[in-house]
């Protein structure tokens, strides 16, 4: 009875939170509601005993990504009124995505609800007595070591390509030369001058 009121509430409130990241128009706020519906997706997580998810839900998508969406849009300067024009534009096209969504979650209902298709053999069993972290763990370093190296240098490239990208040069700037700061001397950036008394000096 515990299990069903808590399946319950958490996912009253993933979809409340889901739909008000949407529908609200303060986008600080939005992404206040998205962490919430983070937080009871974790929850539901830990209710199929899939900690290891709820963990990473909680620290890599609550503890940065959404943190990182909250400081970018606290200091961008967004035109809110050219985004609620876009989205009225966008509407008709975004409630057809939202009915194919729909229809392609119903069909998946009814053909789990069928019965012709065999889940529980796809998973890969673990014993009872194994934590699911272990279990991922085992079989992430085991099974798919060369896959997990491969997307680790696939996100090493991407970030070395951002970092490429945000140092191309640009116009008008004033680059730094660390070696002409290293060999100055005292001498050539201090000045002493006797200045009259209630007169100013000239720069």
């Amino acid at each position: 009875m515990i299990e069903a009121v808590a399946f319950y509430l958490f996912a009253t409130l993933v979809i409340a939170a889901g739909a008000l990241t949407v529908l609200v128009r303060n986008p600080v706020h939005s992404v206040l509601w998205l962490i919430v519906a983070f937080f009871n997706a974790a929850g539901l997580m830990v209710l199929v005993g899939a900690e290891f998810i709820a963990m990473l839900l909680v620290i890599v998508y609550v503890g940065a990504i959404a943190v990182l969406f909250l400081f970018v849009v606290m200091m961008l300067d967004i035109d809110f009124a050219a985004l609620r024009a876009g989205f009225v534009r966008y509407l008709p096209l975004g409630a057809l995505l939202a009915l194919v969504l729909a229809a392609e979650m119903v069909f998946a209902i009814a053909a789990w609800t069928a019965g012709g298709i065999d889940l529980g053999a796809r998973i890969a069993p673990t014993p009872a007595a194994k934590p699911n972290i272990e279990a991922v763990g085992a079989l992430l370093y085991t099974h798919y070591l060369f896959v997990f190296e491969a997307a680790g240098l696939v996100l090493l490239v991407a970030l070395i390509g951002a970092v490429v990208l945000t140092q191309r040069k640009r116009g008008g700037g004033r680059p730094q030369n660390a070696a002409k700061q290293i060999a100055r001397r005292p001498e050539d950036a201090v000045r002493n001058i006797d200045a009259p008394v209630g007169e100013g000096i000239e720069l």
